[in-house]
């Protein structure tokens, strides 16, 4: 018996020796990696900008999950639709903490992640297409958002009838909306619809009643290049430099030399296209295409008479690269699902150019006699009355005489009288060489003149 019970301890002993020693090299497990970013602004090129960083970070880093922290009131359906389909593609979960507002595109965006949670007192949809002055577009764009609702909540096990009720008042969902008004949902109504997993305040609260216990969050950080470049590439400052790449054309061309607004316009360009082509939407040839257009407008001011071919094909050229490089496409050849947006890039340069071209119109006329800038030009006349003298007095007795142009007035050359030349200034515009010209007055020492309509 003594011998049976020693033989007994001793297995057990040895037993528990393997169990520590299995236990001893068995790896600890490690916490969940749960990678957290914001969408708190209005849906448009930024936020897809940090999406696209957010899930290269999370799939580098191995996370095991993505959160996204929202509050927003919507913004771009192409912009939403972008974000919809790379979390549709994501192979790591995605969860969003719609912190207050799902607005809209923000109400796109939620559905398509596999759980959502919101804060007591928020809500979402409302997802009809309006314009920025919030009004309701014409059905064929609302059915398309209808479809793009519809067949995101199809993919993660929602009611589709609802998503879509909440783009169209017009649709009818028993017990949940009422024809004639566009479907929104309280915290609590979202729960009871299943269109939310849970009500939480924060995302601690949020993981404890996903039953998440040993986990890793990890913010998401953008760096200055970050935000510089989502700076840049917003909608507003895209066409803001626009206008400052055609008005600094526009003053440079109508002054002789190189000097500041070539300078801006230079840089204004370089703003605009660094940020897209490091996104991959503007390429070698879009900006080639940019360079051989302001060449040809050049060409069509500097060398040749009038406005023709040249003139045309480089406006041409101007506009198309501006507007491809804001959109994906492969040369001239862009996917039909990106046609609307090469559209809405097309208006945004045509208005910015007009704009711009506008703008430097007034500028040219109100700079100079601005209280601030006035100090760029004399404000006094140096007349004979005050006992200034001009150069040469004798070139005031051809006012109202009748010259030739030797140059382009271009707005300054040189024009023929007497078989003598002298130099002049148009009083507006371009005058073309070999055109007749009546002299309406000298000032300054210099001749001015306007083209001789008979």
């Amino acid at each position: 018996m003594f011998k049976m019970n020693k033989i007994f301890c001793v297995a057990l002993l040895l037993f528990s020796a393997l169990i520590l020693q299995a236990q001893e090299s068995s790896p600890a497990k490690e916490p969940l990696k749960i990678y957290v970013f914001d969408i708190k602004e209005e849906i448009a090129k930024p936020a897809w900008l940090k999406t696209q960083k957010a899930f290269t970070e999370a799939s580098e880093m191995g996370a095991g999950l993505i959160i996204i922290h929202m509050n927003t009131y919507g913004g771009l359906v192409d912009m939403a639709d972008s974000i919809r389909t790379a979390i549709l593609n994501s192979k790591i979960p995605v969860w969003v903490f719609i912190d207050n507002n799902a607005a809209s595109a923000g109400a796109l965006i939620s559905i398509a992640c596999d759980s959502i949670y919101m804060r007591k007192g928020a809500s979402i949809g409302a997802a009809t297409v309006v314009t920025q002055d919030a009004q309701a577009l014409p059905d064929k764009y609302q059915s398309y958002m209808r479809s793009m609702m519809r067949s995101t909540a199809e993919a993660k096990g929602r009611n589709p009838e609802i998503a879509q009720a909440m783009v169209d008042p017009d649709i009818y969902v028993p017990g949940v909306s009422d024809s004639g008004k566009v479907l929104t949902f309280t915290t609590s109504e979202a729960i009871t619809h299943e269109f939310c997993e849970g009500q939480a305040e924060n995302l601690e609260e949020l993981l404890q009643i996903a039953g998440v216990e040993d986990y890793e969050i990890i913010k998401q950080e953008l760096t200055p290049i970050d935000k510089i470049r989502g700076f840049l590439v917003s909608p507003i400052i895209s066409g803001l430099l626009i206008m400052i790449i055609i008005g600094g054309i526009y003053f440079e061309l109508q002054t002789p030399g190189v000097g500041f607004p070539l300078g801006a316009a230079l840089v204004a360009a370089l703003l605009y296209f660094a940020p897209l082509y490091i996104e991959g939407l503007a390429s070698h040839w879009e900006i080639l295409v940019f360079i051989i257009g302001v060449i040809l407008l050049g060409i069509e001011v500097f060398v040749l008479p009038g406005f023709g071919v040249a003139g045309i094909l480089g406006i041409i050229m101007v506009v198309a690269s501006l507007a491809f490089s804001m959109v994906e496409s492969d040369g001239f050849i862009v996917p039909q699902a990106n046609l609307g947006q090469l559209g809405k890039a097309f208006a945004l340069v045509i208005i910015s150019m007009l704009l711009g071209l506008v703008s430097s119109f007034y500028v040219a006329q109100k700079t100079l006699q601005s209280r601030f800038l006035g100090h760029l030009s004399l404000n006094t006349e140096e007349t004979s009355a005050t006992g200034y003298t001009a150069a040469n007095l004798s070139l005031k007795e051809f006012t109202g005489r009748k010259a030739i142009t030797a140059t382009i007035l271009r707005p300054s050359g040189k024009i023929i009288l007497d078989n003598n030349h002298y130099d002049a200034t148009a009083e507006s515009g371009y005058i073309e060489k070999g055109e007749e010209v009546e002299i309406t007055r000298y000032e300054n020492m210099q001749l001015f003149v306007r083209k001789f309509n008979g």
